[in-house]
C-alpha cells in the first residue's frame, strides 16, 4: 500500500516542531509575505532555515505557501523574495496564481510546485492542464466528492499527486476564493487578510426603515447564514486512500499548539492503524472524542459523501466549542524523581483534574496535587501567570513537548 502523507499546518516555529513530533509527514507554512494567512505568526528567513532543518532532521518535508493572487505591485518584491528563499531547501511551493507558477519555474527551476486549493481544480481536464505546466501535486477544491476524486484519479496523469483537505474550517465561498471581506472592510481574502465575515451575524434592513433590523432566521434568535461546520474525515481514511488521495491536509495555521498536537496525533493513529492491517481495520471512535477536545465547530464531511445541507451549517452561533483548556507544555522530565518542568499556558491550580498526552501516546489523567515555582522552589496553590515555569509531579513518565489540558 502506498503511504498516505499527513500534512499539518505550521503557523509558527513552535507549531512546526509540535506538528512533526506528533506525527506529521510534512508541514506547510508561510513566510512574512505572499501567504493567505497573514494573521498567523509566519516565518522570517532565519526561522525558515531553522524550521526546515528541524523538519528534515526528523524525516519530514517542508512546504511553503505562496498562494496569494498577486497584483502588479506584488511582482517585483515577489521576484526578490524567491531569490532570497531559493536555496533554503524547501521541498514544495504551494501556489495558486499561474504567473507565480511561471516565476518560480524561472527562478527555481528544480522547484516542486503544488497547486493550491485556491486554483479550484474540480475535474481531470484541469488537473491534466496543470500537470503539463510542471505541477507535481494538485490540492483539490473542497467541493469534490469521493466519487469525483476517484474518477479524476483514473483520468489524470499518473505521476501527478492528489492532496485533499480532511480537517478544519470550511470557507463558504468557492474553495476560499472570497470577495466578501474585501467588499465590506477592504481586507482582501485572496491576499491573506480575510476578516471572516462569513462567521458574522446578519439581519435585514429595509431602505426606508433605517435602524429596524429584521433577523434572517430559522427561529427568533437569528442566524449565521454562512457559518459552515468544520470538516472532519478521520472516519473515512480508507475511502480517501481508495479514491486515490496521496496527501491528507489539516487546516489551521491560525490555530494553537494544542490544536495542532491533538489533531495531528488523532489522524496519525487512524492512518497508522489502517495501514498496519487494512483487512481487519475498524475505526476507533475514541479518536473523535480526542478531536472534540480541541477547539472546533460541529463536524461535517463537507462535499465528500453528499452535497452539504442546512445540517452542515450552524445558524445559531459562530463560536467554537472549547471544552478543554491547554494549560501547559512539558519542557523536561526527571525520571528519577518523577517531576516535570512545565511551561504554563493557562491557569491551573491544585485539585484540578488534568490530562497529559504526548506524541504517539494515549493520554493519562491525574489530579494536580503538588506544584512548585521552578526557579524558587516555592510551593504553589495556583499558577495564573502566562508562561510561568513550574515543577509538577507526574503520575506516569512524560517527555519534552508532552501537553497538559483540563476540562473547563
Amino acid at each position: 500500500m502506498k503511504k498516505l502523507e499527513l500534512l499539518a499546518p505550521a503557523g509558527d516555529l513552535e507549531k512546526l516542531k509540535i506538528a512533526v513530533l506528533y506525527g506529521a509527514d510534512a508541514v506547510y507554512f508561510g513566510g512574512e509575505q505572499f501567504s493567505l494567512r497573514s494573521g498567523a505568526g509566519n516565518f522570517t528567513l532565519e526561522e525558515m532555515r531553522e524550521g526546515i532543518a528541524f523538519v528534515h532532521a526528523h524525516g519530514a518535508k517542508a512546504h511553503l505557501t505562496i498562494n496569494i493572487f498577486a497584483h502588479n505591485e506584488d511582482i517585483a518584491p515577489l521576484e526578490q523574495y524567491l531569490h532570497e528563499i531559493k536555496n533554503l531547501g524547501i521541498d514544495a511551493y504551494i501556489v495558486s496564481d499561474p504567473g507565480i507558477v511561471m516565476m518560480i519555474r524561472e527562478i527555481i527551476p528544480n522547484a516542486e510546485i503544488h497547486l493550491s486549493t485556491q486554483a479550484n481544480v474540480t475535474n481531470y481536464a484541469t488537473a491534466n492542464f496543470w500537470s503539463r505546466q510542471g505541477v507535481k501535486r494538485i490540492v483539490l477544491a473542497r467541493e469534490m466528492s469521493l466519487r469525483e476524486i476517484s474518477e479524476l484519479r483514473e483520468k489524470m496523469q499518473p505521476d501527478t499527486q492528489i492532496e485533499a483537505f480532511v480537517h478544519g474550517a470550511m470557507c463558504i465561498s468557492y474553495s476560499g476564493r472570497c470577495l466578501l471581506s474585501n467588499f465590506m472592510i477592504q481586507r482582501d481574502a485572496n491576499r491573506g487578510m480575510c476578516a471572516h465575515p462569513c462567521r458574522w451575524k446578519y439581519a435585514l434592513v429595509e431602505e426606508q426603515r433605517p435602524g429596524q433590523y429584521y433577523p434572517i432566521e430559522e427561529d427568533e434568535r437569528g442566524t449565521y447564514i454562512m457559518n459552515s461546520g468544520d470538516l472532519c474525515m478521520i472516519e473515512y481514511i480508507p475511502d480517501l486512500i481508495a479514491a486515490g488521495v496521496d496527501s491528507v491536509k489539516i487546516e489551521g495555521r491560525m490555530k494553537s499548539v494544542f490544536y495542532v498536537a491533538t489533531v495531528v496525533s488523532a489522524y496519525r493513529k487512524a492512518i497508522d492503524s489502517y495501514c498496519a492491517d487494512p483487512g481487519n481495520y475498524s475505526f476507533d471512535p475514541r479518536l473523535i472524542v480526542e478531536l472534540e477536545k480541541a477547539s472546533h465547530r460541529k463536524f461535517t464531511t463537507g462535499f465528500y459523501l453528499d452535497k452539504p445541507t442546512d445540517k452542515d451549517q450552524n445558524y445559531e452561533t459562530s463560536a467554537y466549542m472549547r471544552d478543554y483548556s491547554f494549560i501547559g507544555i512539558v519542557k523536561s522530565y526527571d525520571p528519577q524523581t518523577g517531576y516535570a518542568a512545565v511551561e504554563q499556558r493557562n491557569k491551573m491550580e491544585l485539585g484540578d483534574e488534568i490530562e497529559v498526552f504526548g506524541p504517539y501516546t494515549d493520554f493519562f489523567a491525574q489530579t494536580l496535587e503538588e506544584m512548585y515555582d521552578l526557579e524558587t522552589g516555592q510551593a504553589l496553590t495556583a499558577a495564573p501567570h502566562p508562561q510561568q515555569m513550574l515543577k509538577i509531579k507526574m503520575k506516569h513518565p512524560v517527555a519534552e513537548n508532552f501537553i497538559l489540558r483540563k476540562r473547563k
